[in-house]
C-alpha cells in the first residue's frame, strides 16, 4: 500500500462568526487518502465535501484537528508552497481559472509564474495538453471552447505544476452531459497513465461510481468508506442522508425487496443486464 498523501485527523471546522456561533461544517473527520488513488466524495450540499476539500491544499486551516499533506501540517505558514506544490485544485466554474486569451498561454500562466525555464514551460504545456487531449486546440481563444473543453484546459493548468494529487471540487457541476463525460475521462485517464492521485468530489452518483473508492459525507462527518460497490449496497442508509444511489442499484434492489434474488454489486450497465439476463433464464427454466 502506497503512503498517504493526505491526512486528517480529528478535523474540524466552523466559519467564524462574530454575531452568532458558527455551526460546525467538519465535525471529526479522520480520513486518509493513499498516494495514487482515485477517491471520490460524495455528499449533498451542505454535507461539507468542498469544505474538506479546500483543507487538502490550506485553502481553509482546520479549527480543531490536523490535516497533513505528503507529511506537511497544513498549518505551517513556512510549507504553504510545497503544500501547493503537490495538491492542485479544480473548481467548479473553469471561467474562474482561466486567465489567458490563448489556451497554451493560459496552461503556462502558473509555471512561469513559478520561475520555471521556458524550454521546460514549453514541455510541461505540451504534455498538459496532451493528456487532457486539448492539444489541437493550443492556438484557440479559451472563451470559444465549450464548458467541457475549457474544464480541460483548466485541468490541463493544474497539471503542467507537476502536482502529485489534483484535487476537483465538483469540476462537473455546470457541464452537459457530453462535457461530463470528456472530464470524467480526463480524470480517470491521469490517474491511470501518469499515477496522479485524483480526490473528486461530487454529488453525481455516477461520477462516484467510477471511483476505485468512496467517501460519503453527511453533516460533517464521513457515514460511509469503501469500494462504490460495497458502499452504494447501503441503499437504505444512504437515502436516510438523502442521497439516491445509482439506477442500476436501485433497480436491483426494488427487485430484492419484491423477492427476487439478484446481487446488489452489479454497478455498470453491463453487469446489471447480465444480473437481469441471468434472472430471466432462472425464471423461465423447469424446476
Amino acid at each position: 500500500m502506497n503512503d498517504a498523501i493526505l491526512k486528517t485527523q480529528a478535523l474540524r471546522f466552523a466559519y467564524q462568526d462574530e454575531v452568532i456561533p458558527a455551526p460546525i461544517v467538519l465535525d471529526g473527520v479522520d480520513l486518509e487518502i493513499q498516494a495514487g488513488s482515485f477517491v471520490a466524495v460524495l455528499g449533498h450540499n451542505g454535507s461539507g465535501k468542498s469544505t474538506l476539500a479546500k483543507h487538502f491544499n490550506a485553502i481553509l486551516l482546520p479549527t480543531g484537528g490536523k490535516v497533513y499533506v505528503d507529511g506537511i501540517d497544513t498549518a505551517d505558514e513556512d510549507r504553504l508552497l510545497d503544500i501547493r506544490g503537490t495538491v492542485g485544485m479544480v473548481f467548479q466554474n473553469p471561467d474562474n481559472q482561466i486567465v489567458a486569451n490563448v489556451v497554451e498561454e493560459d496552461v503556462a500562466f502558473a509555471p512561469e509564474n513559478l520561475g520555471i525555464p521556458p524550454e521546460e514551460i514549453r514541455r510541461r504545456v505540451d504534455d498538459a495538453l496532451k493528456a487532457v487531449g486539448m492539444y489541437e486546440y493550443r492556438e484557440h481563444a479559451p472563451h470559444l471552447l465549450s464548458g467541457g473543453q475549457k474544464q480541460r484546459v483548466a485541468i490541463a493548468g493544474v497539471i503542467a505544476m507537476r502536482p502529485r494529487c489534483i484535487v476537483l471540487d465538483e469540476p462537473t457541476a455546470m457541464l452537459d452531459p457530453i462535457g461530463r463525460a470528456e472530464v470524467l475521462k480526463t480524470i480517470k485517464q491521469l490517474n491511470r497513465t501518469s499515477g496522479v492521485t485524483v480526490v473528486l468530489i461530487t454529488h453525481h452518483m455516477d461520477e462516484a461510481a467510477q471511483a476505485d473508492r468512496l467517501v460519503v459525507m453527511a453533516k460533517g462527518k464521513v457515514i460511509a468508506d469503501g469500494i462504490p460497490k460495497e458502499v452504494f449496497q447501503r441503499v437504505e442508509e444512504l437515502r436516510s442522508v438523502g442521497l439516491t444511489v445509482p439506477e442500476t442499484t436501485q433497480l436491483l434492489w426494488e427487485l430484492r425487496q419484491a423477492g427476487l434474488d439478484v446481487p446488489l454489486d452489479a454497478l455498470s450497465d453491463q453487469e446489471c443486464a447480465a444480473a437481469l439476463a441471468e434472472l430471466l433464464t432462472k425464471d423461465v427454466t423447469p424446476a
